[in-house]
């Protein structure tokens, strides 16, 4: 999965000015799922209150699961920022089948000051009615960033 970064999480990577540990143990980091009708505006959104149309049914807990094992690394000029997958979302006759855009964000518990990080569009609606759903970050982590 190729993530696209929200430009205020940009900015909060490059500042001391409230940046995110993104390791930290006290930190939880989630992924949430919106529709097709959320548009992400990579410069105007920087908060998960900027965040529309989230997808509901069941076996889907509002504001999305939390990542596990969160890591971050440096290795041959590259910091990598990795965690587990996220958790299967159960399939469920009444569940959801329009998830289009999943949304990984830094949760504070309110949604006014719980910075977006980045966003991933699947392409095509994905949902777990007809089976379990299961998304799988890329080997090569969430984030990369390499140096000279």
């Amino acid at each position: 999965m190729a993530w696209v970064p929200f430009d205020y999480y940009l900015k909060k990577l490059l500042t001391q000015d409230d940046a995110i540990d993104h390791d930290a143990a006290g930190t939880t980091i989630k992924i949430m799922m919106s529709t097709v009708t959320y548009s992400p505006d990579r410069a105007a959104n920087a908060f998960k209150s900027d965040v529309t149309n989230e997808v509901t049914g069941t076996n889907y807990t509002a504001g999305g699961n939390a990542i596990a094992n969160k890591t971050v690394t440096v290795a041959s000029n590259v910091i990598k920022f990795d965690a587990d997958d996220p958790a299967t979302w159960t399939q469920s006759g009444t569940g959801f089948s329009n998830a289009r855009i999943a949304i990984l964000y830094k949760d504070t518990g309110t949604a006014s000051t719980s910075p977006l990080i980045a966003y991933y569009n699947f392409g095509s609606d994905k949902g777990n009615v007809a089976g379990d759903l299961t998304l799988q970050l890329d080997s090569a982590g969430i984030a990369t960033l390499a140096g000279a």
